[in-house]
């Protein structure tokens, strides 16, 4: 296991032997942190870092094979979509074809931030990535690591939860070393994660809004918007 500015928090992990390596982000390595990131997805890796609410998993969304590597390491029924995040509205364009004026709307309300919106997927999109729904679910995350590096991303990233299926998502990288051990390659270490509700998941038809789980955002602010 490679350790950039190790964690006291996993130091009593070192006696196992992982092909992971882990970035402690500081304010003057952040940078290099995303350039590394971006490359280990690129490669077909899979990175955890941290987002507004707990630490995701992130992989290309294009690579098939890191996809059903997502699967299989999170323990994750395939009945179950993987939601994608993205740094600029322009990526939608792989993701979906039939975007609402009511959409769009709330996009320009709430994007960046923790609402999730379930679309209609592009044909070709992965099966890991729809389930099956033809639908894909997406945002651009709020304020935090996740969102600096799906900016200087060209394409999507996962971002489903840093934990195995049953159990707590982690909300420090000691947690993400604990779940996964060696079948992660890169973890960013961004601290300890607020913890706060995840995402609201929305669909949006024509000008009516469907709310599949209310989280961060509230059903008020969705339904009856303030000017």
């Amino acid at each position: 296991m490679t350790i950039i500015q190790q964690l006291p928090e996993i130091c009593l992990l070192n006696v196992l032997v992982f092909c992971m390596e882990l970035i402690k982000i500081t304010p003057a390595n952040v940078k290099q942190a995303i350039c590394t990131a971006i490359g280990t997805l690129e490669q077909g890796g899979i990175v955890a870092y941290p987002t507004e609410t707990y630490y995701g998993l992130g992989v290309r969304f294009d690579r098939e094979d890191t996809l059903e590597k997502l699967y299989i390491i999170k323990q994750r029924p395939k009945l179950k979509a993987i939601p994608l995040i993205i740094g600029d509205r322009k990526l939608l364009s792989l993701l979906t074809t039939d975007i609402s004026e009511k959409a769009l709307f709330l996009m320009d309300r709430f994007w960046p931030g923790p609402l999730t919106f379930l679309l209609p997927a592009q044909k070709k999109l992965s099966e890991c990535i729809t389930s099956g729904t033809r639908k894909v679910a997406v945002r651009i995350p709020g304020e935090s690591f996740a969102l600096r590096l799906a900016q200087s991303a060209d394409f999507p990233i996962t971002s489903t939860s840093a934990n195995p299926s049953g159990l707590s998502p982690a909300q420090d990288a000691g947690t993400v070393v604990r779940y996964f051990q060696d079948k992660i390659d890169l973890v960013i270490d961004g601290d300890r994660s607020p913890g706060r509700d995840p995402s609201t998941l929305i669909e949006v038809i024509g000008d009516k809004v469907i709310i599949l789980r209310e989280g961060a955002i509230k059903k008020d602010l969705l339904l009856f918007p303030r000017n």
